[in-house]
Parts: structure tokens; C-alpha cells; sequence
């Protein structure tokens, strides 16, 4: 990275066990060949942090360093909280996955969706992913208006029938079941029965004496010749598609608004860290229990990792994907057109969710595996990028994994 014509190298601190020498290598190649700007990586083995590692710039317009407790927005690695908190509930026997969302929320059975069962929630094929009629400003950060506006939207095709990523309405739709069901907010739950009990530093919705310093996010830059997705396509030439409604018709949502901060879209506007997510998928890497804190049980855990929709072209990404009830499975789109942007290679038993620009969060219960990467420059496409990828890739090698033909690393 330059500045002012000048070489400036960018310090990694933190901690790594020799055995992941390579992923510091390639968190360093980060910055020095890759334009990370400011960065985190985190993972443990068996529950044991074995890299917790940080470096970078979290504002460079004022010049401050990405410190040990920094934090930033982590797009859809949300959904991966959002979902936990319906695991929780399942696995209590509080919210059953078969049953019709009506049973308990009867507002939302209207325009074609009274068909809803919580698995189509879970597996977004709820029909909502985006809305017909523009957001109010502000909507995003008035959980009973966008709540209302799920409610009224007809369903975009017949629940159960497709799926097409609720790239931010997944936080209502789900998010609605869990304080339904639990007569607590979205962000009061996921508080009280995960990030309190583990220590995770990871928010929906962050409190009014937060602490923690929150980089910018630094928006995507695409280039003229970049290779264009279909999703970006459409997106671009057809207003009134679930891809550019989905993605553009948010209120005038500011990411880096700290009133938007505090409000719990948990779809896409979860606040924390490498460790932070770290730490919430360390239990569902080791059967559901760390440090005597159990958060589900195992049987639940197997269920969470398995795959309950796979599609060739989803509804709303138009690209293969494959999901485990709320969590993202390892996902290989690189036959596509401009697909390796919408790419993540994971385990073939991991779960977890990606954030848009690069982060992801996941668990692999193969190998005790819970794995994190956050930052603050977004690269191209809603999935992985090389920065990520790379991490990934590294850690697996160490754990004496390969990749094989569908790009999944088995053993």
C-alpha cells in the first residue's frame, strides 16, 4: 500500500501457532499484494484459538489502526446469528421446523404465503426477498415497519417452491419467528443466550454505550473491464428485479451510519470481529458445548450442517447455491460467467455464512474447525474473494486437508 508515493507496510499483531505459519503468510500477502486495507483473522481448533491475528488501517481517512478490539459491519455473516437463534429455539422444542409460520405469527399468512412452513424460512424459500414498493427512509432501522412490510409483500413465487437468497429480509422473516416465539427482540436474544453466555464479541444491534472502535467500511470499486455476474446484470438493467430490488431499494440504509448501528437488521447489519464469530462458532465446531456453555445440542448441530436446498440457479443470486437451514454450505459457482466472485470453499461438513465484500464465519465439526475473516474494504461479488479464499485455503492445508474436484476440502 502507498501513500503520498511512499511504501507503507502494514503491521500484523496478534497471535499464531507455528502450525498456521502459511495462513499469517497469506493474512500479510493481504495487504501487501491483495489492497487489504484493514483486517482480522481468527480460528480455533478443537476449542483451542490457535491464530487470532489483526493488522491494517480501520479508518485511513483519520489514520487509525485496526486495533485488537476493533470491529466492523459484517453483512450477511448476520444470517449466521439470526439462524442460530431459530436453532435454539428448535432445539428447545419452542419452534418446530415443520410447522406453518402462522402458528406463530398469523400476520404474515397473506398474498400467497399462508404455505410457509419455518423450514422454507430458514432455507429462503419464503417468497420475500425483496420489496415490490419502495422502503420508507430509514425503514431498515424501524424493526415493526419492516416487519409490517413482510407481512404485505405478495409472495414473489410459491413458497416452497424455490429458493432465492433473502439477502436482507431473511433478519425480519426469521428474526419475527425468534421474537415471536421467545418475546424478545432479535438482538436481546442473540445478547442473552449466545454472545453474553460465550463472551463473543458480536452484536445485532450494539448498545448505546458501545465501546468498541467500528472501521468504515470501504464500498467495492468496480474496474471497466471487470467480468460481470449475472446477478450484477440484472441488477443493472432491470429496476424492478428481485436483484436490484433486493439490493438497491433499502431506504437509504448507510452502512457506516452509527444509528444504523444500533438497530437489529439481522440480515445484514451485525456489528463485530474475527474473534467474535469466532467464538460463536466454536461451541458448533465442538458438539455444541465450549467451556462448559452448551448452546445446542448435538443432534441439532447435525442437522444445522446438512443441506436443505440446493439450487442451479437461485432465484435471486442466479447462481448454484446450497444452504443448511440459515448457514451457507461450501458453494462452487467458478464455471460461471464472472463466478468466482460468488464462490466459497469450505468443508464438505462445514457451515457458516459469508458477508458481502468478503468476510465469512463457519464451523467445521470434521475437524473441530470454527474459522473467521472480517474487514473493511469490500471486495468484488456477495461471496469470497481472493483475500478470504486464501486464508481459507491455508488453514485447511495445515489441518491436512485437500481440495477436491467440486473445490470442497476433504481429507
Amino acid at each position: 500500500m502507498t501513500k503520498d508515493g511512499e511504501e507503507i507496510t502494514m503491521a500484523v499483531e496478534g497471535t499464531c501457532d507455528a502450525k498456521f505459519a502459511e495462513l499469517r503468510e497469506e493474512f500479510e500477502r493481504n495487504f501487501a499484494e491483495r489492497g487489504e486495507v484493514g483486517a482480522s483473522v481468527c480460528l480455533s481448533v478443537g476449542g483451542e484459538t490457535m491464530v487470532d491475528l489483526w493488522g491494517g488501517q480501520a479508518d485511513p481517512t483519520h489514520d487509525q489502526a485496526w486495533e485488537e478490539d476493533t470491529v466492523s459491519i459484517v453483512f450477511s455473516c448476520s444470517k449466521a446469528a439470526t439462524a442460530l437463534c431459530a436453532h435454539i429455539l428448535i432445539d428447545r422444542g419452542e419452534l418446530k421446523l415443520a410447522a406453518p409460520v402462522s402458528d406463530y405469527w398469523p400476520e404474515f399468512a397473506q398474498k400467497g404465503k399462508e404455505g410457509t412452513t419455518v423450514q422454507m424460512m430458514l432455507n429462503h424459500e419464503s417468497a420475500v426477498p425483496a420489496f415490490r414498493d419502495p422502503i420508507k427512509p430509514g425503514g431498515y432501522l424501524d424493526w415493526d415497519y419492516m416487519v409490517k412490510r413482510i407481512e404485505e409483500e405478495e409472495a414473489h413465487w410459491v413458497p416452497g417452491t424455490s429458493s432465492g437468497y433473502h439477502m436482507v429480509s431473511f433478519g425480519w422473516t426469521v428474526g419475527e419467528l425468534v421474537r415471536r416465539v421467545s418475546g424478545k427482540s432479535l438482538g436481546s436474544f442473540f445478547r442473552d443466550e449466545l454472545a453474553g453466555p460465550l463472551g463473543a464479541d458480536f452484536w445485532l444491534g450494539v448498545p448505546v454505550d458501545f465501546a468498541h472502535p467500528v472501521a468504515p467500511i470501504i464500498p467495492f470499486q468496480p474496474s471497466p473491464d471487470m467480468e460481470m455476474t449475472a446477478f450484477t446484470q440484472k441488477l443493472l438493467t432491470d429496476p424492478q428485479s428481485i436483484q436490484a430490488l433486493s439490493f438497491l431499494n433499502s431506504g437509504g440504509w448507510d452502512m457506516n451510519d452509527p444509528k444504523g448501528h444500533k438497530a437489529e437488521i439481522g440480515g445484514a447489519g451485525g456489528i463485530s470481529n474475527a474473534r467474535g464469530q469466532v467464538a460463536m462458532y466454536t461451541p458448533l465446531a465442538n458438539g455444541g458445548e465450549h467451556k462448559g456453555v452448551r448452546i445446542v445440542s448435538e443432534e441439532r448441530i447435525a442437522h444445522m450442517e446438512r443441506c436443505s436446498v440446493a439450487t442451479s440457479v437461485n432465484m435471486t443470486l442466479l447462481c448454484g447455491t446450497r444452504f443448511a437451514s440459515g448457514f451457507m454450505k461450501s458453494m462452487d459457482n467458478r464455471a460461471y460467467p464472472g463466478g468466482k466472485q460468488m464462490t466459497a470453499l469450505i468443508g464438505e461438513r462445514a457451515f457458516g455464512h459469508v458477508g458481502a465484500g468478503g468476510s465469512i464465519g463457519f464451523a467445521d465439526p470434521e475437524c473441530n474447525l470454527a474459522f473467521s475473516y472480517t474487514m473493511n474494504r469490500m471486495g468484488q461479488g456477495l461471496l469470497l474473494n481472493d483475500r478470504g479464499q486464501s486464508l481459507i485455503d491455508a488453514a485447511y492445508r495445515a489441518l491436512g486437508y485437500r481440495s477436491n474436484e467440486s473445490g470442497a476440502w476433504v481429507r
